[in-house]
């Protein structure tokens, strides 16, 4: 989002910038460069979120296993100190 605001103002200031009420060809050409560089940052975005959610479902299941085993271990010691 931070990154669509930059590359958002740089379109922006390439266009207010020119001495034409009109784009030319380079800026045209530069303004779907941007457009392009955009919508990959905001496929890897989306992509990194993705992973995000998977690691913390990981890490979800990891922390349940973790107290299940935490648990088993008290109940052994318990049955362990009733021998």
């Amino acid at each position: 989002m931070k990154k669509t605001l930059i590359v958002a103002g740089a379109v922006v200031m390439l266009v207010a910038s020119g001495c034409s009420s009109k784009p030319n060809a380079e800026e045209l050409q530069q303004l779907e460069s941007l457009k392009a560089e955009v919508a990959s940052l905001e496929r890897e975005i989306s992509t990194k979120e993705s992973e995000k959610s998977a690691l913390n479902r990981s890490i979800a299941d990891k922390s349940a296993q973790l107290n299940q085993c935490e648990q088993d271990t008290k109940v052994v010691q318990e049955r362990l100190k009733g021998m």
